[in-house]
């Protein structure tokens, strides 16, 4: 790549061209972010029109709307010729209206109007994903008209490994792959061939859910149906690669209370990577004024017993750390429909028994630090002392894993992403919890 941007520095474009046509179109939008943005214009008319188009489908939402309007109306229309419907929507959402405006006008009535139905599909939805170019057939077809029909029309569709068997009013009947079409005798009907179990998605169906399904019958595409069971598009594999990266991304920003984004890292300004933090680091500042409340409260047993005042960190971390240990566990399984609300008390009985373990190893290991290292470089630390650390210790494990568990449990219940119940939350219901438990067991052992 090094060498074909130096033979671009050096205006050596017609060199740089023949390198450049033999690259994967997702290697030719890594080598237009490298150079500057007057280059890449010449670079990216140079590529022939097919190749144009789908170097264009991988690039930035910034680049593409430079492209466009750096070009001709002639040449944004050969782009969108070549361009698979599903690539054309996900770009268009992206771009400001004069820019949308600009690409509409330049197609034909036909896709104009294929466009304007998919963007009307809600963000997030299988129809705001599927395309409309894909194979269908008739199941009086024969093996051999099957295979003319997806000459003719399979040139314009992403994918025919698998086609779709529809009826006179485009109602799915079947589907049936290629391979069993090329493989069967010329004269055998589609009606023979095709399978009438089909797994399918309806337009409105999440994203999320649709991922799920294609994971758990591991398919490369699946068809989607209207609310009368007429085939109107199908979903691709590469598709759902992109949803599964952006519902991933999406749950570690809320984990990490951070209000999720459409744009990479690298494409956010400051003050946009600002408005996404600041509303969770505000939240939490006040949600944990309750832990400095407790603190207040417990003022007078601090003052007598200084030396409680250096095991209050550990809690708080540890019992943060347990609860995030839960919580991660039961929010992934959610995520991948493992478990379910009515598991609740599965869930429960298994990290209860996981806590008293933990909690029995932390309170032992906790007691002897206290003994052995503490009371030698602490006053005030003694025998009594680290009893009551190692309670402490081993109630807040257990406590802190059964909130970990329940809490994205209820989220999801009612309603929320249950990835909002991650570390930051726990961690702050734990802190609370902690230190109540500390001060109880401080007041049963020692004279207040």
């Amino acid at each position: 790549m090094e060498t074909i941007i130096d033979l671009i520095e050096d205006g050596k474009l017609i060199k740089a061209r023949e390198k450049i046509i033999t690259m994967d179109a997702v290697d030719i939008e890594l080598l237009l972010d490298e150079i500057p943005r007057e280059k890449m214009l010449r670079v990216f008319r140079m590529l022939p029109k097919t190749l144009a188009a789908d170097t264009f489908a991988y690039m930035k939402s910034d680049q593409q709307q430079y492209i466009i309007e750096s070009i001709t109306d002639n040449e944004i229309n050969n782009i969108m010729d070549e361009m698979f419907m599903d690539d054309t929507v996900d770009f268009l959402e992206e771009m400001p209206a004069n820019v949308v405006k600009r690409v509409l006008k330049t197609t034909d009535a036909k896709t104009r109007h294929t466009i304007n139905q998919l963007l009307r599909y809600p963000d997030g939805s299988a129809g705001s994903i599927m395309t409309t170019e894909y194979v269908d057939l008739k199941k009086e077809m024969t093996a051999r008209e099957a295979l003319r029909h997806i000459r003719i029309t399979g040139v314009d569709s992403e994918t025919i490994n698998t086609c779709y068997v529809i009826d006179k009013e485009r109602k799915l009947e079947g589907a049936i792959s290629i391979r069993k079409i090329i493989l069967s005798a010329p004269e055998t009907l589609v009606s023979d061939m095709m399978t009438t179990e089909v797994k399918y998605l309806y337009t409105y169906d999440d994203q999320e859910t649709s991922a799920f399904r294609f994971k758990k019958y591991d398919l490369l595409s699946m068809p989607v149906v209207d609310g009368e069971n007429r085939l109107v598009g199908i979903i691709t594999i590469d598709d759902i690669v992109d949803v599964i990266e952006q519902e991933a991304t999406e749950d570690i920003e809320i984990m990490a209370a951070i209000t999720p984004t459409d744009k990479p890292y690298t494409e956010t300004g400051a003050l946009g990577t600002f408005q996404k933090r600041i509303p969770w680091l505000l939240l939490l500042m006040i949600s944990a004024t309750f832990t400095g409340g407790i603190l207040s409260s417990y003022e007078t047993s601090l003052a007598i017993y200084p030396a409680l005042v250096a095991f209050i960190p550990m809690f708080m971390d540890t019992g943060g750390n347990a609860g995030g240990q839960a919580s991660v566990a039961v929010i992934r399984s959610l995520a991948l429909n493992e478990v379910e609300f009515k598991d609740i008390f599965k869930i429960v009985w298994k990290e209860l028994r996981v806590a008293l373990l933990c909690g029995l190893i932390m309170a032992v290991v906790c007691f002897l630090k206290a003994m052995v290292i503490d009371a030698r470089f602490t006053d005030g630390v003694n025998f009594v002392t680290a009893l009551i650390v190692s309670i402490t210790i081993f109630l807040t494990i257990v406590i802190a894993k059964l909130v970990g568990c329940v809490m994205p449990l209820l989220a999801k219940r009612v309603g929320f992403d249950p990835a909002v119940m991650a570390s930051p939350f726990i961690t702050t219901i734990v802190d609370a919890l902690s230190l109540i438990i500390y001060f109880q067991i401080v007041r049963l052992f020692l004279p207040m």
